[in-house]
């Protein structure tokens, strides 16, 4: 039974697989902008609003991306959890739900975690399958 594990967030995506009592570690990287949306409110008005949505809609496209690079890591799955820091995984497992509905059946659970190290990620995939 292969069981992966994915830890995500902005920046990356941080997958393990379990396997025939073997270990598989994987990063894919985002590539998302680092922009800050609150920054540079000097435009005022309209034009903030304008920079915002443009800004949004660019975020989008860019998890768009991000996670159609996670997919083919993740298609031979058995089962699934998603964690992360921030809403990243929840987005992820929401885009699998519309969209890969296969994949989002294998989902056993989508948790917050703190931001964690390789060793870390990986021991909470074990422990996750164990129960």
């Amino acid at each position: 039974m292969k069981k992966i594990g994915i830890w995500l967030d902005k920046r990356n995506a941080l997958i393990v697989t379990l396997e025939n009592n073997k270990e598989n570690f994987k990063v894919v990287e985002s590539n998302m902008d680092n922009y800050n949306v609150t920054a540079n409110r000097h435009l005022g008005g309209s034009q903030e609003i304008v920079k915002d949505i443009k800004y949004l809609e660019r975020e989008k496209h860019h998890f768009k991306a991000y996670f159609k690079e996670i997919i083919p890591h993740i298609t031979d799955a058995d089962a699934l959890v998603l964690f992360g820091p921030a809403e990243t995984y929840e987005k992820f497992a929401k885009e699998l739900k519309e969209n890969y509905k296969s994949i989002s059946a294998k989902v056993k659970g989508t948790e917050k975690a703190d931001s964690m190290t390789e060793n870390q990620v990986k021991a909470w995939v074990r422990d996750f399958f164990k129960s």
